[in-house]
This record gives structure tokens, C-alpha cells and sequence, in this order.
């Protein structure tokens, strides 16, 4: 408006000129008068739009999550004074902080599990309001060193909170694998932020590790966690170890099953009536459109998947994640009922006893016994001790119940019995039911007791640019045998290997959504790049690969791109040979360097042709600044590679060993060395 007024009131103006300034003045006056009156109009309506909208539910949405976000009002209602919060991605801390919430009662205490995500942590500073009062936070670290998602808004309020928390007690255990980079960093941080802001640590930080035995070094901790909370609070235990269910079976005779869940995740009938946006509660049924066998020979099986995702919505990124929601092998399930005498069609409900929980269910009910078992329990994994504990009352043979109580006690040898029988002989819950004859306990508290069932989560191998409506997956089927005999199969890929391209039903069909990843091509693509991922850990770079091609197709500048790939036979696992030599071809591909491990007397990995072409690479990083990126197997090859960085910084960058480490480390920092690993 002030542009459009300012000739008028130009001062240089010519004095005879008056009339045709007040021809100006009185055009301008009309134009200004309209603009003004017709924005005016405009904004009184739109104005009135806004107003319009009904107040009552925003009211509402504002005011209920008050009333459930106040951890406190909840534990002074229901009369709690411990609260465990979990950091859980693939429900094990769930699970451990379920446990210790439920110990709680064993020492006169009461205590709740409690999603962060759920509540607002600002009101730590007012636990203190409650006698007795303790925080527990068993927080899992994710990827690399990452909060896991449900923990990312109390992670956030931590970095940036100025709170006074003199008044809180509080413990961590962390959940990590040493294999990774940044162990447990989450529950470190939790600890030590912890203590900052002025709270009380009562017992030290417990470092779980998964690469070793996470359940052990739980149960350590906890057996010295209890006598350090007795001893703060002047409290003893009430000896009370009898099994106390904390949900009770409803049997439906007479139900609607249009009222059942089938295998959904989140809402009913969400199968049947898909509605974006798609996530962990709310996966996409994706059509399997291509399942092909990716090598030639071998004992292995390796396959490319594709997952149309049409119409969904769906946006990825290279470098993604794609999670999948599996099913266990009917025939399992099928034996586990036949063991227990169980009708598995019974339609079923498990209600929570405590009624203030906020979590009714301990998966999607009313659903049938079937429905349990395969697609919301995990039925494949070595139980913990928490659940031979719960299930050792149901032995009728005593040797058998002494047996299942010793091995989930804490004395050495207790530990020492649960390693070997149960988790290094990989025995599932039907093994442990097949061999031990006089364990017959109820499925309903078996259902009960098992953690559920977990989404798989894998590297997406194509890149958006070029698959906008497909996501591609390489993967390995796992099967092995144990040391009982049995021939153990991997859930996921077991389930993914079966799905028949173009079926009708469930058969072609995957349960999916999307996880975004910090695992990403350069902002510039100018800038090289250095892919090191051998065996299924090429995933990510044939996405990378793809997106390069494509920027070079729009006229892009694109870098070196450069490929350190890994098999164990040329003629047997050379996974995608046929595209990369054509990407090679095309020039997009700049160098491809494979390692083929067993074809010859020595072994032969990734990290040696690193050492081989250790001037080339240095030139790319030093000079090229050169992005790196590795993918596959944590504990032994991605730590093999950073020591071959280690070395090639500290020979070519003139640097000690501690300053070599210290410049690749930086290179993390700045996000020029990324990490996508699995242990």
C-alpha cells in the first residue's frame, strides 16, 4: 500500500500541475478506497470463517490430554509411589519395565510401567509430592546412539529443560550392544542429565548388552537395585514372590466377529479399510509385485523383494528403512495348541486388572488364540527368566518345577543353566514345552507371559526418484540348526521367502511402513561418495546408486561414487553383478571394488581392498571431502573398516593413532561417516 501512495505525496511535483495531481489524488483516493474496502470484506469473512469453526472440540482436544498426561494425578489416584519409564523400539524395556513395576509390590511398594510419550516428564519436579517417590527410566538406545522414537520428545525435553529436579530419586538401566559405536548412549545421557538438573541418583547406571547377555546383566542389576531402594526408604521385603496375573481371561461364546481382530495392528478392520498416513500402528498392506532368488548356489537363500506401495501415500527417502510385520509358522502354532490341549479358535479377551492402566490389552482384543500366536506374540525367541519363573507353578513333575525356578533365580549357577538350556541351545517356548512333558500350563497365562511379537525392520534397496511407488528389499533367509537338533527359521524372512508375487489374499500380501534415517546421500551431488556394504548390506547403496544415475540424468554434476562390496563366491553370491556392471558402464559407477572372501586360499574382505586402494581413498576423503558410508554386519565388520580408516588417517594424514581415531570421529560429528549395522 505505501509503494502505490507515494507519488501522491512526491514533494518534487510541479506546482502547476495541481489539477493533474488532483486527478491523481481523487483516481488514487477511489483505488485505495476500493483496495482498502475489498481487503476489509475479504477479512471480515475470512475472519468470520475462522471464528466459525465450533470451539467445543478444540476445547476438547486441548483438555484431554491433561487429564492422561499428569503422571502424577495417576499415581496419587491409584495410589503408586514408583513409576518405571521405557525407551523401547523393540519392547524389551517395555518388557523389563513391566517387570520392575510389578517387583515393586514385593517390598510394600506400588509401582506403574509408563510410556514417556504418553506424558508430560516437566512434571518430574513434582514426584516429590508423593511419599516415597522414585523414577526408573529403562531407556533402549537405537541405531547410532539415537533415543528410540517413543523417547524422542522426553530426549528433546531433557537437551532443553532448565528444570529443578532436587526433589527426584531416580535409576537408569540402559539397553545397548557393544558392537555399536555409541553404546548405550541413551541411557547415559538420561543418567548423567539426570543428575545436571539436580535429581537423585539412588542406584548406579545399569548397562545392559545385547551382544552378550542382555537378560543376565538385567537381572544383575536388578538383585542389587531392590536392597539399595529398601535401604533409601526403610522399607523390607515382604517376601511375597507368589505370581500375581496382571490380566484376567474373558472367554466370548457368543461374539460379532466383524468385533475380532484378524491380525491388525491398531484399529479394527484397518486391513480391510486402509486409511493413510501408514505407521507402526497403522502398517500398509503392501502387494508383493517381484520375490526372485538373488544368488546362484550356496546353502543360502538371498532375494530381492518388491512392495508396491501405489496409492498409499507413502514418501521414502534412499537410506530409509522399511519395516515389515511378520507372522510366525502356522506349524508352530498349530504344535503349541496341540501341546496345551487348546481349542486355538476360542475368541478370547485379556483385560487389565488394574483398570487405570492405559493399557487394557496386552495386544489387540477380542482375537482368538490363533490370531495371538501369529501374528501379536513371539513364540521363536528363548524366553526370558521372568516367564520360566511365572510358568515353573504349571510343572507337575517337582524336577521339572525346581528346574524352571532355578534357572530364573539369581545364583550363579541359576545363570549358568538359563545360558546353556535355554538361550545358547536357542529353545523356543515349544522346545521348552516339548521337553519338559509335565509343563502344561494355561495358554491363556502363556499369552499372558510372552513379549510380542516385533517388526523387522530393513535397508530399503531402491531410491525414490527412480521406484516412487515401489520399496525394494534384500534380504537373507536365516535357518539354522541348534544344538538340540531342532531346525531353527528367522520369522521375518522365513515369512517374506513364501510370499508369491501376484496371489490373491494374504499370500502376496505385507504389513509395512516406513522409518526415516539419518543414513543419506550428500546434500551436493558434486560431492564423492564412499559405500562400503558387503553381503546384504548393499541394500542402501543400490538406492544410493540409483538416485546418482538419476541425478546424472537430470544434468546434475554427480562425484565419484565408489563401491566396496563383499561376497563369499563370484559364481555363487554376487548379488546384483548384472546392475552394478551396468551402472559401471554407464559411468555412474565410478570405481567397483568386490572382495570375494572364499575364492581363493586366504580370506579376503571389504577392509583389505580399503588397504589396497588406501591412497585413493585418502585423496577422497582429504582433498575430494568425500561422504562415507557402511553397511552390514556390526560386530566384526564395520569395526574392521573403522580401524582400516584409523590406519589410513594416521599413515597418510602424518597423525597418531589417538588423532586418527579423534579425525574420524569428527567425520561422524559432521555427518560425513554414517553407519547402517545389525549385530
Amino acid at each position: 500500500l505505501s509503494a502505490m501512495g507515494e507519488p501522491s505525496m512526491d514533494p518534487t511535483l510541479a506546482a502547476d500541475s495541481t489539477a493533474q495531481q488532483d486527478s491523481l489524488f481523487s483516481m488514487t483516493d477511489v483505488f485505495l478506497i476500493s483496495l482498502i474496502t475489498g481487503l476489509f470484506t475479504y477479512w471480515f469473512f475470512f475472519r468470520k470463517k475462522k471464528e466459525e469453526v465450533p470451539e467445543l472440540p478444540k476445547m476438547q482436544t486441548v483438555a484431554a490430554p491433561v487429564r492422561d498426561s499428569s503422571f502424577i494425578e495417576k499415581m496419587k489416584k491409584t495410589g503408586r509411589n514408583i513409576v518405571v519409564f521405557y525407551g523401547s523400539q523393540t519392547g524389551t524395556a517395555e518388557e523389563f519395565a513391566n517387570r520392575l513395576a510389578k517387583d515393586a509390590h514385593r517390598y510394600g511398594l506400588r509401582g506403574m510401567a509408563a510410556d514417556p510419550e504418553e506424558y508430560d516428564l516437566s512434571d518430574l519436579s513434582r514426584l516429590s509430592e508423593i511419599d516415597k517417590s522414585l523414577a526408573v527410566f529403562c531407556m533402549a538406545t537405537y541405531g547410532e546412539g539415537d533415543p528410540t522414537d517413543n523417547a524422542q520428545d522426553f530426549y528433546d525435553w531433557l537437551q532443553e529443560a532448565d528444570a529443578d529436579l532436587s526433589g527426584l530419586r531416580f535409576a537408569v538401566f540402559g539397553l545397548g550392544n557393544k558392537t555399536y559405536e555409541h553404546f548405550n548412549a541413551m541411557g547415559k545421557y538420561v543418567d548423567k542429565r539426570l543428575e545436571e538438573l539436580g535429581a537423585q541418583r539412588i542406584f548406579e547406571l545399569g548397562l545392559g548388552d545385547d551382544d552378550g547377555n542382555l537378560e543376565e546383566d538385567f537381572i544383575t542389576w536388578r538383585e542389587q537395585f531392590w536392597p539399595a531402594v529398601c535401604e533409601h526408604f526403610g522399607v523390607e521385603a515382604t517376601g511375597e514372590e507368589s505370581s500375581i496375573r496382571q490380566y484376567e481371561l474373558v472367554v466370548h461364546t457368543d461374539v460379532n466377529m466383524n468385533k475380532v481382530y484378524t491380525g491388525e495392528m491398531g484399529r479394527l478392520k484397518s486391513y480391510e479399510n486402509q486409511k493413510p498416513p501408514f505407521d507402526a500402528k497403522n502398517p500398509f498392506l503392501a502387494q508383493v509385485t517381484e520375490n526372485r532368488k538373488l544368488n546362484e548356489g550356496g546353502e543360502r537363500h538371498l532375494m530381492h523383494l518388491e512392495l508396491d506401495i501405489s496409492n498409499s501415500k507413502i514418501r521414502y527417502e534412499s537410506g530409509d528403512h522399511v519395516a515389515v510385520y511378520p507372522a510366525n509358522d502356522s506349524s508352530l502354532v498349530n504344535q503349541i495348541g496341540e501341546i496345551l490341549g487348546t481349542d486355538l479358535d476360542t475368541v478370547m479377551s485379556l483385560n487389565n486388572l488394574d483398570e487405570e492402566s492405559n493399557k487394557k490389552h496386552p495386544f489387540p482384543c477380542p482375537t482368538s488364540y490363533r490370531t495371538a500366536l501369529t501374528y501379536y506374540l513371539d513364540i521363536t525367541n528363548p524366553p526370558r527368566t521372568n516367564v520360566l519363573y511365572e510358568l515353573a507353578q504349571y510343572a507337575s513333575d517337582s524336577g521339572e518345577q525346581e528346574r524352571l525356578r532355578k534357572m530364573a533365580s539369581s545364583a550363579a549357577e541359576g545363570k549358568e543353566l538359563y545360558l546353556s538350556w535355554v538361550v545358547e541351545a536357542r529353545r523356543n517356548i515349544l522346545a521348552i514345552l516339548q521337553d519338559m512333558p509335565s509343563l502344561r500350563p494355561p495358554i491363556d497365562h502363556l499369552c499372558e507371559l510372552l513379549p510380542r511379537l516385533q517388526a523387522r525392520y530393513y535397508s530399503i534397496a531402491s531410491s525414490s526418484k527412480v521406484h516412487p511407488n515401489s520399496i525394494h528389499i534384500c534380504a537373507v533367509t536365516v535357518e539354522y540348526e541348534t544344538k538340540t537338533g531342532r531346525l531353527n527359521k528367522g520369522v521375518a524372512t522365513s515369512w517374506l521367502r513364501s510370499k508369491v508375487p501376484g496371489q490373491q489374499g494374504s499370500s502376496s500380501l505385507v504389513p509395512m511402513y516406513v522409518r526415516k534415517s539419518q543414513f543419506r546421500l550428500p546434500f551436493k551431488p558434486s560431492t564423492p561418495v564412499i559405500m562400503i556394504g558387503p553381503g546384504t548390506g548393499i541394500a542402501p547403496f543400490l538406492g544410493f546408486i540409483q538416485e546418482r544415475a538419476w541425478l546424472k540424468q537430470q544434468g546434475k554434476e554427480v562425484g565419484e561414487t565408489v563401491l566396496y562390496y563383499g561376497c563369499r563366491h563370484e559364481h555363487e553370491d554376487y548379488l546384483y553383478r548384472e546392475e552394478l556392471a551396468r551402472f559401471q558402464k554407464e559411468g555412474v559407477l565410478t570405481q567397483l571394488n568386490v572382495a570375494f572372501s572364499r575364492d581363493q586360499a586366504e580370506k579376503v574382505y571389504v577392509q583389505h581392498l580399503l588397504k589396497k586402494n588406501k591412497e585413493n581413498v585418502w585423496k577422497l576423503v582429504n582433498e575430494g571431502m568425500a561422504h562415507i558410508y557402511v553397511c552390514g554386519d556390526a560386530r566384526n565388520m564395520a569395526r574392521d573398516v573403522q580401524n582400516t580408516f584409523y590406519e589410513i588417517v594416521s599413515e597418510f594424514g602424518n597423525m597418531s593413532q589417538p588423532q586418527a581415531v579423534d579425525y574420524v570421529k569428527k567425520l561422524m560429528t559432521k555427518g560425513r561417516y554414517s553407519l547402517d549395522v545389525w549385530s
